[in-house]
């Protein structure tokens, strides 16, 4: 599968030098005949749906309660539909219930795990041991990253406990996940490639509890991380940076995002084998886009690999967009401990999303600023920019000048404000365009076999086959009805599927073991071969 990666500068080099080792040689034997599998967040059933027509193998979603995002949890309903959907294309349906839980909680917690069972839940992540002394429903159990999974021994044990897989605390280097790999066996590793970073060790965090009585562990962090603050010595003076200035009311504790799109290889050589994109409060624009980039960059080791293989149906993609993480909520990039301690984890300027750098002012006028473009940017009315943790959404655009909403801008979070100053770097963190060309489609190819029999006519499209009595009636134009069954039976329309082959056999010749190459004997009305495909199709 060759897709375009992105247009983005900075993840177009990134891409160019991820193709350098996408030929990877994955001799481990424990790696043979690997099923890869891309796992997305879904905030709702809407982005579950969209996240996997965009790619992804497998999702995650919070339950009613329960879960390490309070503000994403679904109903039974909810989810028993997108698990419906999900196993339509092979793809497996994870449930959050990864929050501390008081002692009056396990049973309900319980109870909750048997309903989702039910409905057909593929796996439940929990963080909570406890829960395991109930009577939990025979459901494979994955242990939720916040359960501090950094050592061997410690993931030897939870494998004892009755866990198939283990969420990789995000802190771990490829060295130590390797030697993970080496020393455990039969327990899957699943590792955090993209998202949002917690300045806490695994996301437990205790400050927003301490300060302002709202558990992170339970789900109701106040995002304290991404606040001002002044950095003081012991006596209370405010310490000077490198370049001189005090660091008063900066955001000291914000991360940037992670990105470790450019280490996929080296990361499945370690032993990972689940991808995890963070993000169950993420919007149905972001999971589109990221799972879409992550799905190509995926597509691209398994067909150089036969030893590699997605884990849902394999499936062809179409998007009508070029994905580019820059152009949804972005902060800036890291691998973060991937290769040890690094000194671009942080962003101090701003907690917000950055965007793509689309260039800087030139010059200013009483409303309006000259901006100087990066090669390749259009900008467009309603275009959110930002510069630090400022920004604006443009009114207008007369020529080369640009006009700055004002009255909808956050300059210093007031509306008004002055226009940034030239020598201003800017970015783009907001881009109606791209927005609007957000579409992607997944269907699974499939081969349709159409035959003659004694009783009528046998079609089988992908696995499912079905015998249809009719009598043969002889084609006044042979050719023409051999063509006419071929376009018909390839119409898969709004289905899953769309047709990879179709082969033709009269079964009732001499040599019925050929396909038929030019022309079919007998005539069959189109309305007959579309009411078969139908029938077969919604099977």
């Amino acid at each position: 599968m060759n897709y375009p990666i992105c247009c983005d500068k900075e993840h177009h080099i990134t891409t160019l030098l991820h193709k350098k080792s996408v030929n990877h040689n994955f001799s481990d034997r424990k790696l043979s005949n690997c099923k890869l599998t891309l796992l997305a967040p879904a905030r709702d059933l809407e982005v579950g749906i969209a996240a996997i027509q965009a790619g992804a193998d497998a999702v995650y979603i919070g339950a009613p309660e329960f879960g390490a995002r309070q503000a994403a949890g679904n109903s039974l309903e909810d989810i028993a539909r997108l698990v419906q959907y999900a196993h339509r294309f092979g793809v497996q349906v994870l449930v959050t219930i990864n929050t501390l839980l008081h002692d009056d909680e396990y049973p309900r917690a319980c109870a909750l795990a048997h309903e989702l069972y039910k409905v057909g839940v593929d796996a439940l992540i929990i963080q909570d041991l406890h829960l395991l002394d109930y009577e939990l429903p025979p459901i494979r159990l994955h242990a939720s990253t916040q359960c501090d999974n950094r050592t061997p021994e410690a993931i030897n044990r939870l494998k004892q406990l009755g866990f198939r897989r283990v969420v990789l605390a995000r802190e771990l280097s490829l060295e130590q996940i390797r030697n993970i790999h080496h020393a455990t066996k039969d327990i899957e590793l699943e590792a955090f490639v993209h998202g949002a970073l917690c300045v806490s060790y695994s996301g437990r965090c205790y400050l927003s509890e301490v300060l302002m009585d709202r558990s992170a562990n339970r789900g109701c962090c106040a995002q304290l991380c991404r606040q001002r603050y002044d950095l003081l010595d012991k006596d209370g003076n405010e310490i000077i940076d490198i370049y001189g200035e005090p660091i008063h009311q900066r955001y000291l504790l914000s991360l940037q995002d992670m990105d470790r799109s450019l280490h996929l290889a080296e990361m499945i050589e370690a032993g990972v084998t689940t991808f995890k994109i963070e993000g169950q409060l993420k919007d149905r624009d972001y999971v589109t886009n990221i799972v879409a980039y992550y799905r190509q960059l995926l597509d691209q080791l398994i067909d150089s690999n036969p030893s590699l293989q997605p884990s849902s149906i394999k499936s062809i993609y179409q998007y009508d967009f070029t994905p580019n993480p820059a152009k949804t909520f972005h902060r800036g990039q890291t691998d973060y401990f991937l290769y040890g301690r690094t000194q671009n984890m942080a962003n101090w300027q701003t907690p917000k999303s950055t965007g793509e750098k689309i260039g800087k002012v030139v010059a200013t006028k009483h409303n309006a600023i000259l901006v100087e473009l990066a090669h390749g940017i259009t900008l467009h009315n309603g275009d959110g920019i930002c510069y630090g943790d400022k920004g604006f959404a443009i009114n207008k655009i007369e020529g080369e000048w640009i006009y700055p909403n004002t009255q909808t801008s956050c300059f210093e979070g007031k509306t008004g404000g002055s226009l940034p100053k030239v020598g201003t770097v800017l970015y783009r963190n907001l881009d109606n365009e791209f927005l609007r060309s957000l579409k992607a489609e997944r269907r699974i190819p499939v081969a349709i076999r159409f035959e003659s029999i004694a009783e009528g006519y046998r079609l089988t499209i992908g696995e499912k086959s079905a015998t249809f009595e009719a009598e043969h009636q002889a084609a006044s134009n042979p050719e023409r009805a051999l063509q006419t069954i071929i376009q018909q039976l390839s119409k898969l329309g709004d289905t899953d599927f769309i047709a990879q082959s179709v082969q033709i056999f009269d079964c009732l010749a001499a040599d019925d073991k050929k396909p038929c190459a030019e022309q079919f004997p007998y005539f069959i009305p189109i309305s007959q071969l579309n009411q078969w495909r139908r029938e077969l199709t919604q099977i």
